[in-house]
């Protein structure tokens, strides 16, 4: 059994269990307070801190692991990603309090206070910068710190924004964007039974990925309007034409397409006679 581990809680571990599952990798049993649980033949999970994951790979405690790229950016652990999962997006940010003159990071002062949960990132960050700093290591609450006098400026995620603009303080500037990654101990890729087993579950993962921008049409549509019905909904190679039994002049046309598309696709194709539309879900999508 390959180990994976996962968030031990929160919305990152909500977020993995349920795209494993969608995946055909459910949890089989597992008690609130269980360290471990079965996900089936192959896997096992290993529920752990998030910010422990980077750490429990390369000290070879799981050969696989799901967490934000900015824990293991912090960690700087040599791991080696396999998928970006599309979940937990954020942007780890500097932010200064209304009223600073600084624009940009560049422009704060040497000696500057920074409050964060991510010290590392922070000093490499300014560093490369040329600016010298003064770490201020903080967990939960970052945003507080300038309003109590403990750091001018702090480096913190943010998904909106809102937060930092409730508590008085405006971005100057984005270190990186993070997401939820699928990660493997780059020594373990190197067996061929292992590599076997995770390249079976990256395209599992995958294919609901793909699955979940996407949806299946169905309409039947005037065989003398296929060529329109061809441009409206062109699918992943074409359309599927199907003969509908005693059609009279009638097809049926299949197709995938984006869901974030699916209101003018219909309208589209209504106007050129489509009727009996069908949208569906698709659970997974390998091209």
């Amino acid at each position: 059994m390959l180990r994976i581990a996962i968030p031990n809680k929160g919305r990152l571990s909500d977020s993995a269990l349920d795209l494993l599952s969608r995946a055909g990798l459910r949890i089989q049993s597992r008690s609130d307070r269980a360290l471990l649980a079965s996900l089936g033949r192959d896997f096992q999970a290993v529920f752990v801190r998030a910010s422990d994951i980077p750490e429990f790979l390369a000290d070879g405690a799981a050969e696989l692991g799901i967490t934000g790229a900015d824990l293991v950016e912090e960690s700087g652990q040599d791991l080696t990603e396999l998928l970006d999962l599309g979940f937990g997006t954020c942007r780890l940010v500097v932010a200064v309090k209304e009223d600073s003159p600084a624009q940009r990071p560049s422009d704060l002062p040497a000696g500057t206070r920074v409050a964060t949960s991510f010290p590392g990132i922070a000093r490499r960050f300014f560093s490369d910068l040329g600016v010298e700093i003064d770490v201020a290591s903080i967990s939960g609450a970052v945003e507080i710190a300038p309003h109590l006098g403990v750091a001018d400026v702090i480096v913190d995620l943010s998904s909106t924004g809102s937060t930092l603009r409730v508590n008085g303080l405006r971005e100057v500037g984005t270190i990186l964007s993070s997401s939820a990654r699928l990660l493997a101990r780059p020594d373990c890729l190197d067996e061929p039974e292992i590599r076997r087993q995770v390249d079976g579950l990256v395209l599992a993962l995958e294919s609901v990925l793909r699955a979940q921008e996407k949806r299946y049409l169905m309409a039947n549509v005037p065989r003398d309007r296929l060529e329109e019905v061809k441009r409206i909904i062109p699918g992943l190679s074409g359309p599927t034409i199907v003969d509908v039994l005693d059609g009279n002049g009638w097809v049926a046309a299949h197709a995938v397409v984006d869901a974030d598309v699916v209101y003018e696709t219909i309208a589209e194709l209504k106007e050129v006679g489509a009727q009996g539309i069908l949208v569906t879900p698709i659970e997974r999508l390998t091209p």
